[in-house]
């Protein structure tokens, strides 16, 4: 299938910018599923005062992984970002609910703003969907 919409390509800086972008994001997610499915004792207390089992917390993770996993390969990364999105979107919510003040959930929110930016620095196709200026 063909894109109808012609793309520019991306610059060097902006997928550069892109990719570290993302691997930050990457690197945070991994970490934090990790630590669930392994179970750190912090996080498992942590998970529990927000209202989470232990077999929660470990599903969650799981689930945070594959997420991750279907992000960084470029077929799906577009459906990676829309599940992390969700994802972002799930902490943001069990925060507001457990009423964590605003650093974590300023912070997941950042994190899905990161997300989405990573990829749309890398990807020229997501500038016809998301254009930030008028195109000429």
């Amino acid at each position: 299938m063909q894109s109808i919409t012609p793309t520019q390509p991306t610059s060097k800086f902006a997928l550069w910018a892109g990719r570290i972008i993302t691997a930050l994001a990457v690197l945070f997610f991994i970490f934090d599923g990790v630590t669930k499915v392994i179970k750190v004792p912090q996080v498992i207390e942590a998970s529990a005062q927000l209202g989470y089992t232990e077999n929660q917390t470990v599903g969650i993770g799981m689930l945070l992984l594959v997420c991750t996993l279907i992000y960084l390969l470029p077929q799906t990364a577009i459906l990676g970002a829309i599940l992390l999105t969700g994802y972002m979107g799930g902490a943001i919510a069990t925060h507001v609910q457990a009423e964590s003040g605003l650093f974590p959930i300023s912070f997941s929110a950042i994190f899905g703003v990161l997300v989405w930016l990573g990829i749309y620095l890398r990807e020229p196709r997501l500038h016809a969907l998301m254009p930030l200026k008028k195109s000429e």
